[in-house]
């Protein structure tokens, strides 16, 4: 029997990385603020993921960002990173590798800060639209299965999960994606049709261990 009341495994997913990565460490850094979480410090705020605040304000939760509009906690580049090898416990790096110059050596710096078994959960986006923020970043990249493996080749440990399948991606980057009522008929007929396995998706969640 087809269900599309259950939550979507890319949702779990996140779910369950972001709790463990809040909980078993004592910092974490937001590269780009890409939780949303805190609307202090970022351009936007996801309602959603409310339930990440009490875990963020137990440890020491900072946003890193390139530039001070938003008033992050530490203004870097992801490409040179302004903390010491092995000192990092734990990163955040959400819808941000698509709008940097150089993908490949922000993972290599992204690793070489993270301790020994440091935790690293990434989102990039796959089929997606453009989305540059004009006067802040660019839109440079998008990525498959294959470029994660190849990026993060150097992390001892890597879990890659789909975000969305093929119909649903496709309505999701066309004007009907706006209404709510064609994205529950597309998420059915990829169960219908088994396009769970199908590598035409909007993006990839991914976890990492060093």
């Amino acid at each position: 029997m087809i269900s599309i009341m259950q939550e979507p495994l890319w949702e779990s997913f996140f779910k369950d990385k972001i709790r463990k990565i809040f909980t078993h460490n004592t910092e974490v850094i937001d590269i780009g603020g890409g939780l949303r979480i805190d609307r202090t410090k970022n351009n936007r705020f996801e309602k959603t993921r409310e339930w990440i605040i009490p875990l963020a304000q137990k440890i020491s939760y900072k946003v890193l960002d390139p530039v001070p509009d938003y008033h992050p906690d530490i203004v870097g580049d992801i490409h040179h990173l302004p903390m010491a090898d092995s000192t990092v416990q734990a990163i955040t790096c959400m819808a941000v590798l698509e709008h940097v110059e150089d993908p490949i050596r922000a993972a290599a710096e992204m690793h070489r800060v993270l301790v020994p078994n440091g935790q690293l959960f990434v989102y990039v986006p796959f089929l997606y639209y453009y989305h540059a923020h004009g006067g802040y970043y660019k839109d440079f990249w998008r990525f498959t299965e294959d470029s994660l493996r190849y990026m993060f080749r150097d992390f001892s440990h890597i879990e890659i999960v789909s975000v969305r399948y093929a119909i649903e991606t496709i309505i999701r980057i066309t004007p009907l994606g706006r209404f709510a009522f064609m994205i529950t008929i597309a998420r059915y007929c990829d169960q219908l049709f088994g396009y769970q396995k199908s590598k035409q998706v909007s993006g990839f969640n991914v976890y990492l261990e060093k």
